[in-house]
């Protein structure tokens, strides 16, 4: 049995990926950030509501470009999620009990 770094079981997959060597992507293959208005302003209203989106938690790296267009994934019910995708960073645990001041 092989254990995460956090003390929980290792998925076969995770194990197997675990295994393999990360290689750096070349330079042209990168794309650049931009944090343009857009992209702020959405920032500021998640964050004033408290909103949980997918985007943030799982360490999207798409993030700047969605945001900028106005588009966003939301977690309904909490920052967890009940599934553990190996390449998302996104919590994952027992569903929160409902939160009735959730902005819907």
């Amino acid at each position: 049995m092989t254990l995460a770094p956090e003390g929980r079981k290792m998925l076969r997959i995770e194990q197997r990926n675990a295994a393999t060597p990360v290689e750096r992507k070349p330079e042209w293959i990168k794309a650049k950030v931009q944090m343009g208005p857009e992209f702020v302003q959405l920032k500021n209203l998640v964050k004033k509501e408290g909103l949980h989106t997918v985007c943030e938690e799982a360490g999207c790296p798409n993030i700047f470009e969605c945001w900028e267009d106005k588009e966003a994934t939301f977690l309904i019910g909490g920052s967890e999620c009940t599934r553990r995708c190996d390449f998302c960073q996104i919590d994952t645990g027992k569903p929160s009990p409902v939160d009735m001041f959730e902005p819907t």
